[in-house]
């Protein structure tokens, strides 16, 4: 018999449970309608096929064993849905062979009787994050694709980009995507994703130096019960979790020399080995890295291993900075400027030509990232539909040097007693300050706005004694 909980105002999502045993099924419902979700219960597989043909389910928690079939029969059902749900499989402790073929046949996760509540809840949890990804995935495809080349940029050289892009979406080789903070890496990557087979599937942007090594390895590769303080349950990682989908490896430069050595036998061998295991599990999500590093470079100082720059670099994007490319700015400008428009339901809203000239002279150290911000802000804070200079920063406005083009400005002219080395210290502190300013704190935020990795960012603010300035964030999956 099926039950079905009404939906309550700010249900979070609908589940539906399968298992043979009432008294398994009701705790499993008590459970899930108290966390606020809509929850369905069936005791077997054929009704559960019938569910899923009628209604829309975002997540199945099913028992392994259901008599006359097995979850394994609930889980291909649901994946061969137009819009699959995740699925969660409960199995019995000590059969671990039939959660591995399940994880191979796309199931999210699965976990051993018995088990805790809380450990129930955050399995849940996870589970529905990532539909919510491949479900915004695919709007977004719907919504963005369309416009993509265009919010990317029309110069020739961006134009070279996406005939790339175009050429290197229907594999699944690794791709490595280069350039400055800001220039577009992660939105490059997300268009190689969804002009790909892929595109239903997640993607997930991982920035690999928001985390300390042994937390860095836990999310990429996975990890077992009790492999470390606080690790509740199994998890998958995110090679695994994402299925057929994309993982990105923003700021791979960054990681750690053990953690490359590690990459480099998951990317040979297309198998990870969670923490605290002797397995292997297989994963088939295609690889995009990126970095702001010049990887050669890190390879001659023995930071990056060579090895792995090599299997990194089968595809390179490289992607200039803004300031090469100064004929996309009004472009992109006027796009995100529509952008704005449409979401806060002002039409109207325009720049006056010499708020354009400004920004077309403008450098943007942070690329197209702060040209985006600087739209945002302006389109926010504006009285009037027409953006006039006085909407953007004092140091577009004239208050900080524009880019030099070539030819451009006269030299430098020197009196006695000028001392290089004090007055770049003072320049580099001004910018670490301004840059902290604009981004309201947020370190990673103006490590990007400077062009510098976290790490060299913190070091400079520790070599002026700026260390004690503000807080850092915490730690985030993906890279800005």
């Amino acid at each position: 018999m099926t039950t079905a909980h009404a939906a309550e105002s700010g249900v979070r999502g609908h589940i539906l449970v399968v298992d043979d045993e009432l008294s398994m099924r009701e705790y499993l419902e008590l459970l899930l309608h108290r966390e606020g979700y809509a929850v369905t219960s069936v005791p077997g597989v054929k009704p559960a096929c019938e569910v899923l043909a009628r209604d829309g389910v975002d997540l199945v928690i099913s028992d392994m064993k259901l008599g006359t079939g097995s979850g394994l029969d609930v889980l291909r059902t649901a994946r061969a849905r137009k819009e699959p749900p995740e699925v969660v499989l409960i199995t019995a402790y000590g059969t671990p062979s039939a959660a591995v073929e399940a994880m191979r046949e796309g199931a999210y996760d699965y976990i051993c009787k018995p088990f805790d509540n809380e450990e129930l809840r955050l399995l849940v949890q996870k589970a529905l994050e990532k539909r919510t990804l491949r479900q915004e995935n695919i709007t977004l495809r719907a919504r963005l694709l369309p416009g993509l080349g265009v919010a990317v940029g029309q110069s020739a050289r961006m134009q070279a980009v996406w005939s790339l892009v175009e050429k290197v979406a229907p594999g699944r080789s690794t791709v490595l995507v280069t350039g400055e903070s800001g220039t577009g890496k992660e939105l490059v990557a997300r268009g190689i994703h969804m002009r790909g087979n892929r595109a239903a599937q997640p993607f997930l942007p991982f920035n690999c130096a928001a985390l300390n090594e042994g937390t860095l390895e836990s999310e990429l590769f996975g990890h077992v019960k009790g492999a470390f303080t606080g690790a509740l349950h199994e998890r998958a990682g995110l090679l695994v979790s994402a299925g057929e989908g994309t993982v990105m490896l923003d700021e791979v430069g960054e990681m750690p020399l053990a953690t490359q050595v590690k990459l480099l036998r998951v990317l040979q061998e297309r198998k990870v080995k969670p923490v605290g295991s002797a397995a292997e599990v297989p994963f088939q999500a295609r690889v995009i890295a990126a970095t702001n590093r010049r990887l050669e470079t890190e390879v001659k100082a023995g930071r990056f291993r060579e090895d792995l720059f090599y299997r990194l670099n089968v595809i390179t994007l490289e992607l200039p900075p803004l300031r090469e490319r100064a004929g996309d700015i009004s472009l992109l400008a006027g796009h995100f400027l529509s952008r704005m428009a449409e979401e806060l339901g002002r039409p109207g809203l325009r720049f006056a030509p010499e708020t354009l000239a400004l920004l077309e002279r403008y450098a943007f150290p942070g690329n197209v990232r702060q040209l985006q911000n600087m739209v945002e802000r302006a389109a926010t804070l504006s009285d009037s539909d027409l953006l006039g200079p006085s909407t953007l920063p004092p140091a577009v406005r004239g208050e900080a040097e524009p880019v030099a083009r070539p030819g451009e400005g006269g030299e430098p002219q020197l009196s006695g007693g000028f001392n290089l080395e004090r007055h770049l210290d003072d320049s580099e502190r001004r910018y670490l300050l301004a840059a902290l300013k604009q981004a309201g704190g947020v370190k990673t935020r103006a490590a990007d706005l400077l062009g510098l990795s976290f790490r060299s960012f913190r070091y400079r603010l520790a070599k002026h004694g700026l260390t004690d300035e503000l807080e850092d964030p915490a730690p985030v999956r993906s890279g800005e």
